[in-house]
């Protein structure tokens, strides 16, 4: 231990990445299901099959319910942590820098201005929908809280539905 924080201080080493709190864990889950909900809920306007406007609008309320339990859930906690000082500035850099507009397309993303199809549709929730879960695994590897663990898995578990489903949609068309 004590060579890793010479090699530190030397500069040849990156500190190690402190963990997330559960809370945090909550606000980083929101942030992508509301992204999720805002690209489903736009998709759904642009795109002409019933069946992939359905699987959007599905998709939607899914993302609308997650959005609720972790409200819940974060509003349980509060008088937890009320009373601790914890140090926001590590989790919105870590919001602004890798999430958002990262996972889903924004409005204003050249991706979503551009959907001329719905298989295109299709491709970009696919392919938001892994990016995602990418996200979620690189947490889940870099994490060493438990509670904190769980509540990323829980969401990769249900991003990887919703990848599911999008795929198999896509082949049905």
């Amino acid at each position: 231990m004590r060579k890793e924080k010479l090699e530190m201080l030397k500069g040849n080493m990156s500190p190690p990445r402190a963990s997330f709190q559960c809370v945090d864990a909550m606000e980083i889950s929101l942030c992508i299901e509301k992204e999720g909900l805002f690209f489903y809920e736009s998709a759904g306007k642009k795109v002409q099959n019933p069946k992939v406007r359905e699987m959007f609008s599905r998709l939607a309320g899914e993302e609308r319910e997650h959005i609720q339990i972790l409200k819940e859930k974060s509003q349980f906690l509060q008088p937890v942590i009320v009373n601790r000082s914890r140090p926001k500035e590590r989790l919105e850099r870590f919001m602004v820098e890798e999430l958002e507009g990262k996972i889903f397309p924004s409005l204003n993303d050249s991706a979503m201005k551009n959907i001329k199809s719905d298989k295109q549709a299709l491709e970009l929730g696919i392919d938001s929908e892994k990016r995602s879960i990418a996200m979620l695994q690189e947490l889940l590897e870099k994490e060493k809280k438990l509670d904190v663990k769980a509540i990323f898995s829980h969401l990769m578990v249900e991003e990887k539905k919703h990848l599911a489903l999008l795929e198999d949609l896509k082949k049905q068309l």
